[in-house]
């Protein structure tokens, strides 16, 4: 499968690391496009083709990847569409805000022909390997949209989702890397305070956090079932999380992820 990545910033540079990580794309398979050709360099260095001519990099990919801020992709994917076989190339658009309708116009010829469209919102761990992708179908085959999830599946997890709810999946999986990574600071921060190095502190915050995925996700539970087994009757664990509720830890949470909706 050929791949074209447009767009070598934050994210789109982190999607063609994972990609190139996973295995699941060989590095001369994937051509990676970005007007910047210092962005270019660690993919070129990793035996992957690069082009600052983004419409030459869609030629002949089975998946081109648009990766650009949202008041770019207008420009990109009328640029591209020309080239694109609309019977055999699918058109991924990677771009918060961005709807499908208004993809789909720019796609269209004249006659109104267009590639196969989705649209997919993966996380900023896309480059470890850890992402959660959101993947809407908007017009493709059960085919594409499964060659689609199994490239995501290969850096993460994938979701194939509604696009109504692309904004919640925004604040609570993009977003959310950054709430995650407050706590993990906050509980440093706590750390040191009892009496920990920082680094040490920060190393066994994310042991915890590690340790924590792990369990959920191997049992397949509750978080409740998980805290209800390290948390005896006149504890210190449940004195710390009913100090923590006191404080409103978890309708600050929710308010937070509320509020990347402007709720």
């Amino acid at each position: 499968m050929k791949i074209a990545v447009i767009g070598a910033g934050a994210m789109g540079g982190s999607l063609a690391t994972g990609l190139l990580k996973g295995g699941m794309v060989a590095a001369g398979d994937m051509t990676v496009a970005d007007p910047t050709a210092a962005a270019l360099e660690p993919f070129a260095a990793a035996g992957a083709h690069t082009t600052t001519d983004n419409v030459a990099a869609a030629q002949g990919a089975d998946v081109v990847f648009v990766v650009v801020k949202p008041w770019i992709v207008e420009r990109v994917v009328r640029q591209v569409r020309p080239t694109m076989d609309c019977g055999r190339q699918a058109l991924v658009v990677i771009a918060a805000g961005v709807s499908s309708a208004d993809i789909l116009t720019w796609a269209a010829d004249s006659q109104g022909n267009a590639p196969s469209v989705l649209l997919a919102i993966p996380n900023i761990a896309v480059a470890e390997l850890c992402s959660m992708t959101f993947v809407v179908p908007v017009r493709a085959t059960e085919a594409q949209t499964a060659s689609v999830c199994a490239l995501f599946d290969s850096v993460g997890r994938t979701l194939v989702t509604e696009e109504r709810l692309l904004p919640a999946a925004t604040t609570l999986a993009s977003c959310g890397i950054a709430y995650a990574m407050r706590y993990v600071r906050a509980a440093t921060e706590g750390g040191v305070e009892l009496g920990f190095k920082a680094s040490d502190a920060l190393g066994i915050v994310l042991q915890t956090v590690r340790g924590a995925v792990e369990l959920l996700q191997a049992g397949g539970g509750h978080p409740e079932a998980e805290i209800d087994k390290v948390t005896t009757p006149g504890g210190v664990t449940i004195r710390g999380l009913n100090e923590m509720e006191h404080a409103g830890f978890s309708s600050a949470v929710i308010r937070g992820l509320k509020a990347g909706l402007g709720k």
